[in-house]
């Protein structure tokens, strides 16, 4: 993730960068709805320019068929002295949409908790 601005309240904004491993750059943003510490924060997500104007999925190569803006709801619950973390992201159709942003929440997760070992 080559760049990443968050301001994580409710009302905030974010405008994040993730950068595909041939090279290729997506833009994100999305508003904090709710944020309640340690239990959930949910937020919307769209694809973005640079700049953080939203802009449609197929400008990304995602199908027509992909609203221009999901509900993200992640949540945190103690278990078993560790913290299970569950995500919904809402909006995406069934098919190769859906798992490419399965595999990026999933390779994400990975190495927060690969990060969190090490600290």
């Amino acid at each position: 993730m080559p760049f990443c601005e968050i301001d994580p309240r409710p009302g905030g904004v974010f405008l994040r960068c993730m950068r595909s491993p041939e090279g290729r750059d997506f833009w994100v943003t999305g508003v904090f709805r709710e944020v309640v510490v340690p239990e959930r924060f949910v937020f919307t997500d769209s694809f973005a320019d640079a700049e953080g104007n939203v802009v449609p999925a197929v400008e990304y190569r995602m199908g027509p068929d992909t609203p221009v803006e999901r509900l993200v709801t992640v949540m945190f619950e103690e278990h078993a002295g560790s913290t299970r973390v569950t995500v919904r992201h809402a909006g995406f159709p069934p098919g190769a949409e859906r798992e490419l942003v399965r595999h990026g929440w999933e390779g994400g997760l990975e190495s927060l908790a690969e990060y969190v070992a090490s600290a």
